[in-house]
């Protein structure tokens, strides 16, 4: 039976930051209209981390019964390493969808956009056909595309939408940025796992450009969003502020570029999910008060 620390490492901490960050942006772009709603804003934080925890245990149980994670150079998974079971780890999947299908009905409710049901739906199936399913979109070298659309402008659009009642064009901006870097969290943890993604056919984008050319997908991915802010700074000035948080991004550009393998890759998750949260915090601070 898997103990507490096992389970909290299978639920993947260190990739909150794609959560939290979306829906601080789109807060701050609510505040900046003069339409913060602190319980919607709780209500779409809910909803994301609840989102993100449930597809990071779902990826545990597809790519443990798929043998995928047999020979893992990242964290343990809980079913790879047959520290639980694998309907178990399927059910606290399912469990953490109900939460975050709960928490956005009510959240549908409160703010009047019931059509927002229908992106919810389709947030809980792409995040199981990730990598479930007989043909998970993530196996053929879609992930960046969904998480793009999902963690940029589904989660920052909505979480402002949800507050103000509309988006415009800085919010846009801003909601790009964060898909972009929400991509480069991605990539980083599929670049370390090109040998073994390789050996059992999971044809990830990163397994499709090879080393060199997603380790050039990981430079651009880190790099626009800081040009995104300066065009989204036209219309919401305050969004300059992002480029404080350039310095955070050295170091995991440094790792990548230098052509670092292996375990030596494992740190870049972790400093590319805090940069998206730098960047976001700076972001949201912009879109509130600039």
């Amino acid at each position: 039976m898997a103990t507490t620390a096992e389970w909290v490492e299978g639920a993947r901490p260190r990739t909150l930051p794609t959560a939290i960050s979306p829906v601080l942006v789109g807060t701050g772009a609510a505040l900046g209209a003069g339409a913060l709603a602190p319980g919607s804003a709780l209500l779409a934080l809910l909803v994301a981390v609840a989102l993100v925890i449930g597809v990071n245990f779902a990826n545990d149980y597809s790519d443990g019964i798929r043998g995928t994670d047999d020979d893992r150079v990242g964290p343990q998974r809980l079913v790879g390493s047959r520290a639980a079971e694998p309907a178990t780890v399927k059910a606290a999947a399912f469990a953490c969808f109900g939460v975050a299908a709960v928490a956005g009905l009510v959240l549908t409710a409160i703010s009047g956009q019931w059509w927002l049901l229908l992106v919810g739906a389709l947030c809980i199936v792409g995040a199981w056909y990730y990598t479930g399913g007989a043909r998970p979109y993530g196996y053929a070298g879609l992930g960046e595309v969904a998480v793009f659309v999902f963690f940029g402008p589904v989660a920052v659009l909505g979480t402002m939408l949800t507050q103000a009642g509309y988006v415009d064009a800085g919010a846009v901006g801003a909601a790009v940025g964060v898909g972009l870097l929400t991509c480069a969290v991605l990539v980083a943890n599929n670049l370390r796992d090109i040998p073994g993604d390789r050996v059992v056919g999971k044809r990830t984008l990163a397994v499709r450009l090879g080393d060199h050319g997603t380790r050039m997908l990981y430079l651009a991915l880190v790099l626009v969003p800081f040009v995104v802010a300066v065009g989204a700074a036209f219309d919401r000035p305050g969004v300059l502020v992002a480029l404080l948080a350039l310095p955070a991004a050295v170091r995991p550009v440094r790792i990548v570029v230098g052509g670092a393998q292996g375990p030596a890759l494992v740190p870049v998750l972790r400093d590319t999910g805090l940069l998206l949260l730098a960047w976001g915090v700076a972001v949201a601070v912009g879109l509130a008060f600039g």
